[in-house]
């Protein structure tokens, strides 16, 4: 197997990652999921680097392991133990079914976009740039279709997980200070997300957006 060959089938278990991230039942099981789909971002680095060469890619993977995989897991982890999991009986707003329905179509859209892209950095990895597109929709797909706010929170992860796989697949030897610069935006997002949701359910006694949606006279 070639190393870009590697590199998009770990594109194709991040997909598969986020899913499970989307379909979770409970804030604390998405963020053992979330970590775990860092943990593929991690090695699509490394594989990635092997690769193209690239040694910046393996200082991504090293700050990429500390703040996804450790870090802003156990963020969210300490505000599900403060908040005592609640909100974990919230129905998402669609069926299992459906979700899956949405994401399949988003990433076969992306994957028809990126068949136009000419560039000599994506043309050994279009698959997995199509998947990390892709990305972007399946995050606002959880936001749109979470009622927990925290679970919504991952909304945003993947996002940037997203953004994070098209800046290495497209600009490998980008400056270790480009990836800090983002690795540091999402770890301070989180926090702050992590912060307000557990302020929010302290004077609302509520993680629903639907309910914190009503104004109340």
């Amino acid at each position: 197997m070639t190393g870009f060959a590697l590199v998009n089938m770990l594109g194709g278990a991040l997909i598969l990652t986020s899913l499970l991230v989307v379909l979770s039942r409970t804030p604390r099981r998405a963020a053992y999921l979330y970590a775990v789909q860092s943990l593929v971002l991690i090695s699509l680095f490394v594989a990635l680097g092997a690769a193209t060469g690239s040694t910046e890619l393996y200082t991504w993977a090293v700050t990429g392991f500390i703040t996804k995989v450790l870090v802003v897991p156990a963020v969210i982890l300490y505000a599900c133990k403060k908040m005592g999991d609640a909100g974990a009986d919230l129905t998402p707003r669609l069926t299992p079914v459906k979700a899956i329905a949405i994401i399949a179509a988003e990433v076969f859209v992306c994957f028809v976009v990126v068949q136009g892209i000419e560039l000599p950095t994506a043309a050994e990895v279009k698959p997995a740039l199509a998947i990390s597109l892709a990305h972007f929709f399946i995050g606002l797909t959880c936001i749109v279709t979470q009622r927990n706010i925290v679970k919504q929170i991952f909304g945003y992860c993947l996002m940037e997980n997203g953004s994070h796989v098209t800046l290495a697949l497209l600009a490998p030897q980008a400056p270790e200070l480009v990836e800090v610069g983002i690795a540091t935006d999402a770890f301070f997002a989180v926090i702050i997300m992590a912060v307000v949701a557990m302020r929010i359910y302290r004077y609302a006694h509520t993680l629903d957006a639907e309910e914190l949606m009503e104004l109340k006279g």
